[in-house]
């Protein structure tokens, strides 16, 4: 499902480029305590280096207009006797259109299941849309930085309510008198600020697409700026709050962040197809390409560097694999059931819907479903299901307007299971 509020936050350096995108790179153990010391050193200086722009010309990959777009082809569909068939196969006729060119919807539960596809994989190919492929999940990554630290908790390696100024001391300025718990940024009640990101126009973002955002950077800026409010007197959804308790999981375990959610979600859960891309700038394997909608055109925006979400959304993955996650969670498999309660939790302040890596969906009449919506320019993702897994749902979409658009992506591909 999707957010209004606009993230801008982001992660640590990223590691030097790899010769190939099929090649890992073991990452150094604790990287923590370089980028702390790097923070520190930063906001000491007060100095702040953002990324040159990038020189590549804006839009240098065109593909086809509106008017000149491979034909809509009638949805693959797989399995058909979920009580919302006609609903969700109604979403996908159509595609490519001006929303989205390709998408995959998976929807489940206890009446009967749904598994279809349509559009394409690529504009100028026109080839079927894969049903398998992999995806940007964005935020959806939240999710499982929320069980790592869930489970990290289970495990009495740190508590709910020791705070940032204990877990990464020097971290915070003087400025933040009271202490933020690690509580406070699972549910974005901390009152940390959006640190420095790679946003603003679109034009300025695709010409930065491939720049690297230091995490030091990041949190330097974001605590400079001081509290917006007092922790747990608002809620403000921002990505500062996850890149926080990566560093929190990364100080604790004394691993990188990305080794200890493989090792302790990815893995268990059979997510295969599921990895953390680091600086790699492609997907890697079997996908369909993602799109920017720009003045009628269509611009391939699938090659780009996400080291601006990081643990907060940098996440590739499937829509297979987005659905074992959620069932996981839901289940207690990812969470222990100890813990669990905390993503099924919304502080209570006004207006507030998120919990710890999840959102409350109220879609009236009694019907209430938890979930998570995610976008990376060229893709959606979302997964929601009612708490007793009756009803479930899972989309991957390639929008031509993804970070938009979360909220008509949604609309169109996940609401309607839970008609």
């Amino acid at each position: 499902m999707h957010r209004r509020t606009t993230e801008t936050t982001t992660p640590r350096t990223a590691p030097s480029p790899r010769t190939s995108p099929r090649r890992r790179t073991r990452r150094a153990a604790a990287p923590y305590g370089a980028a702390l010391c790097a923070v520190t050193t930063l906001t000491l200086l007060g100095t702040a280096t953002l990324p040159a722009a990038a020189n590549a010309p804006v839009a240098t990959v065109r593909t086809a207009t509106a008017s000149t777009q491979s034909p809509a082809a009638a949805p693959v569909v797989t399995r058909d006797d979920h009580p919302r068939s006609e609903a969700l196969r109604s979403a996908l006729v159509g595609l490519p259109d001006d929303e989205a060119t390709a998408a995959v919807v998976l929807a489940g539960g206890r009446d009967g299941r749904f598994e279809g596809s349509a559009g394409v994989r690529d504009i100028r190919s026109g080839r079927a849309a894969l049903a398998d492929g992999r995806i940007r999940a964005g935020s959806v990554t939240k999710v499982v930085n929320a069980s790592v630290v869930l489970q990290l908790a289970a495990e009495n390696r740190l508590s709910l309510d020791s705070t940032v100024q204990e877990l990464l001391p020097g971290l915070l300025t003087d400025d933040f008198t009271q202490p933020v718990t690690v509580r406070n940024l699972l549910n974005h009640t901390s009152g940390i600020q959006a640190g420095a990101g790679l946003n603003g126009p679109w034009e300025e973002q695709y010409a930065h697409r491939f720049d690297r955002l230091p995490v030091a950077e990041v949190v330097r800026t974001a605590v400079a700026k001081g509290p917006a409010f007092a922790p747990g007197e608002q809620q403000q959804y921002l990505n500062i709050n996850y890149t926080l308790l990566a560093l929190i999981v990364e100080k604790v375990t004394g691993h990188p962040f990305e080794a200890e959610a493989t090792r302790r979600v990815l893995r268990p859960l059979g997510m295969r197809a599921s990895y953390f891309p680091g600086d790699e700038v492609g997907i890697r394997g079997a996908h369909n390409r993602g799109y920017q909608l720009v003045d009628g055109v269509r611009v391939d925006v699938t090659r780009w560097r996400m080291t601006d979400r990081w643990a907060a959304g940098d996440l590739v993955s499937s829509p297979a694999d987005l659905e074992r996650l959620l069932v996981g969670v839901f289940t207690g498999k990812a969470v222990p059931r100890s813990q669990l309660e905390e993503m099924f939790t919304v502080p209570d302040i006004d207006g507030a819907t998120m919990s710890a890596g999840l959102e409350r969906f109220d879609l009236g009449d009694g019907k209430v479903v938890w979930g998570k919506s995610g976008a990376r320019p060229g893709y959606n993702a979302g997964i929601a299901a009612t708490r007793n897994l009756s009803r479930t749902v899972v989309y991957g979409v390639t929008g031509t307007t993804a970070k938009e658009s979360g909220g008509p992506v949604a609309a169109r591909f996940g609401i309607p299971a839970f008609g």
